[in-house]
């Protein structure tokens, strides 16, 4: 038997870097959770960009002497995945928050903290455990073989999980209306209406509404989800099903929503989408914010989280992250005639949909 070559153990002994790497990857997101539990990016934050050393961060979160170097071992963790610096020069540590962090800051109102403490919770966590078994079962997802329902179902059974979700989806649109009203408002330019379809409880409708107050703003959505809307009167929500009907707008908006779908329930909202606008030459048009998965190669992270989310979707949902060609067969089997793909920074794109 032959000998295996220093080249060989070599190599083996990479590859062991590259799986254990994999094996650990959950152990980024599990540091990051406990992070923003104890409010290390709130006290950053109030400090206003000066750094804070490791005793007295140890001190503002209120954790005992005997945890201190703990807590400096899970700070040099998020250090080292860039959600803080150290900005220490030898001395005790001493830390600033990142764009990353900054995110996380709980008064941030385009913070993502309810998005990770949805997507960390065991209801969403425990399906992942039924991944290799459901590739076996008859069973939708491993959402519905882990928990006998889907995940729009148990939301309307839970209130727990129906406001984890609901605050989740309503900090990704406070972020997504920001990049919209700054970077694209001319598209806003002589609509009266729109509605945004599954719009939640109204964040990224709102936000709309406030800075084009000429625009009606209504949202349609289920019942569970109206239940818990504002009433301050800035939008208007309506319970339907967007699969029988879609009210009437100008421009229909469809935020996140169609990558919860299968291609044929995608072509059915998208035809009671087309039935609700106006035609082309009068400003009708479908506004979609998802994302189109490898729409910038070059950002390597960008790729790998639209990667992430589309075995969230597989996992959690019927639905899928789409390539570009998928989008194009979908909207050419609802009836519309042409399209426009705004790729921007980040891991979302905005089509613009026409009949």
């Amino acid at each position: 038997m032959a000998h295996p070559t220093a080249d060989n153990v070599e190599e083996e002994l990479q590859g062991q870097v590259l799986v254990w790497n994999h094996i650990f990857q959950f152990i980024s997101s599990m540091s990051l959770k406990p992070a923003v539990e104890l409010g290390i990016p709130d006290v950053l934050h109030r400090n206003e960009g000066r750094p804070i050393c490791l005793s007295r961060l140890a001190s503002l979160i209120s954790i005992p002497p005997n945890r201190i170097d703990y807590l400096r071992r899970l700070m040099r963790m998020l250090v080292f995945t860039g959600c803080f610096v150290n900005v220490s020069k030898g001395e005790e540590e001493k830390y600033v928050l990142t764009p990353v962090s900054r995110l996380l800051v709980k008064d941030n109102d385009t913070g993502v903290s309810p998005f990770l403490f949805f997507q960390m919770d065991p209801v969403m966590q425990s399906p992942w455990q039924s991944l290799g078994k459901w590739f076996h079962s008859n069973q939708l997802t491993p959402f519905v073989k882990t928990h006998g329902v889907d995940i729009f179902e148990m939301a309307g059974q839970s209130e727990s999980l129906n406001r984890l979700f609901n605050e989740a989806m309503a900090c990704d649109s406070r972020l997504m209306a920001k990049a919209l009203i700054e970077k694209h408002h001319d598209m806003f330019a002589g609509v009266k209406s729109l509605v945004d379809v599954g719009g939640g409880t109204g964040s990224l409708a709102a936000a709309i509404a406030k800075a084009f107050p000429w625009i009606k703003c209504t949202v349609l959505e289920l019942p569970h989800v109206v239940a818990d809307a504002p009433k301050d009167g800035v939008v208007e929500f309506i319970v339907g099903n967007m699969f029988e009907h879609i009210p009437s707008a100008d421009v229909i908006i469809l935020k996140m929503l169609l990558h919860g779908w299968n291609d044929d329930d995608c072509v059915k909202i998208l035809k009671q989408c087309k039935k609700a606008i106006p035609p082309k030459e009068k400003g009708g048009k479908v506004i979609i914010l998802n994302m189109i998965v490898n729409s910038n190669t070059e950002d390597h992270k960008a790729t790998e989280t639209q990667l992430f989310l589309d075995m969230l979707l597989m996992v959690a949902s019927s639905g899928r992250e789409r390539e570009e060609h998928e989008w194009k067969k979908i909207f050419t089997e609802a009836g519309f005639t042409t399209y426009k793909a705004t790729h921007g920074s980040g891991v979302h794109s905005l089509i613009e949909l026409y009949p």
